[in-house]
This record gives structure tokens, C-alpha cells and sequence, in this order.
């Protein structure tokens, strides 16, 4: 007579893979998708940002919830605030006396 194998056995390999997806899937695309968010709430006229159509530009003012966005003297555009990708870190400049090497 084979002993009975007891149910919950059984769910655990499934219940192992749902918990790698949850930590190696899904928590760090809530978490990307919060800090996203963060940064859309927190852009200032001045910031300089990069389009998800891969423009430069920085922002000279806001309508509801559309930016303003420049990308040269010339030109200006309105964008909404979910086509911004990212901001864009300002380039320190070379201190004197500091060499660059490239």
C-alpha cells in the first residue's frame, strides 16, 4: 500500500515559481513605475528632460496637465507630461586642472 501523498506538496513548486516572478517580475515594475510617477509630479519650469520620441528640451511652462517644452530658440511645443522619459542630469564641468580622459 503507497502512503498518500499529502496535497499541499503539490503547490509548492507553484506556489516557489509565483514567488520568483513576484520579486524578479513584477515588485521592481510597480517600483520603477512609482518612482516614474514621482517624477512626473515633481517637474519644475527650468528642468531639462528627454522625450519618449528621444527630443532634449527643457521646460518653460505648464497648461493643466501639458507642458511646454522647448528644443531650441525658435522652437516650442506642448507635450503631455507622460511623454516625458526622463530628466536629464546637468554636465559638471571640468574643474581646472583636471584632466579628461576619454
Amino acid at each position: 500500500m503507497q502512503p498518500t501523498v499529502n496535497p499541499l506538496i503539490n503547490l509548492a513548486p507553484i506556489a516557489a515559481i509565483f514567488a520568483i516572478f513576484y520579486f524578479l517580475l513584477i515588485r521592481p515594475q510597480q517600483k520603477a513605475q512609482k518612482e516614474q510617477e514621482l517624477m512626473l509630479k515633481s517637474l519644475e519650469a527650468g528642468d531639462k528632460i528627454l522625450t519618449t520620441g528621444g527630443l532634449y528640451g527643457t521646460i518653460v511652462g505648464f497648461k493643466g496637465d501639458d507642458l511646454e517644452v522647448q528644443f531650441s530658440q525658435t522652437v516650442k511645443l506642448t507635450l503631455a507630461r507622460s511623454a516625458v522619459a526622463s530628466l536629464v542630469a546637468p554636465v559638471a564641468a571640468p574643474r581646472a586642472g583636471v584632466k579628461i580622459v576619454a
